[in-house]
């Protein structure tokens, strides 16, 4: 899979002991971190799909500490060298990792497994509706099919 130019995972920490353990997300001093706008949360049931979503300036940075999902992304800006592009990643519990989506770039997320999923989201800006711009997740407009892939 080609990755969408300014995309970046980066696999992070779990560190475990008698008591529980420590996970990992983004630091001030880590080499993606831009800045800090604001850390959410969503949470997502299994089978649901939120997005698409589009931002136009602010950066994400999703880790998923508890349960699995699915997240899409897809590549429409004009002048990228990967317009076109979709990106298909399996992360959470299983596939502890940071994504770093630029804004620009398409992007929704399907819960996966028998439970809850929450996904953390620490963006570049607070959040502000005037910048997001929202699709049906069936759209046309964006090639991709969100049913499971079996085989």
């Amino acid at each position: 899979m080609k990755m969408i130019e300014g995309v970046i995972i980066k696999q992070l920490k779990k560190i475990p002991d008698e008591r529980g353990k420590i996970l990992h997300m983004l630091r001030a001093d880590d080499e993606i971190f831009e800045k800090f706008g604001e850390i959410y949360f969503s949470v997502v049931y299994p089978g649901i799909i939120k997005g698409w979503h589009l931002h136009t300036q602010m950066t994400l940075n999703y880790a998923v500490p508890v349960g699995m999902i699915k997240l899409v992304l897809y590549d429409d800006r004009q002048n990228s060298p990967t317009k076109g592009e979709i990106n298909e990643l399996f992360i959470g519990e299983d596939n502890y990792c940071l994504v770093k989506i630029p804004f620009g770039v398409w992007n929704g997320f399907k819960g996966i497994g028998t439970s809850f999923s929450l996904v953390a989201n620490c963006a570049t800006i607070p959040h502000d509706p005037k910048e997001i711009i929202r699709k049906d997740p069936f759209s046309k407009d964006i090639p991709y099919n969100w049913e499971v892939k079996h085989g």
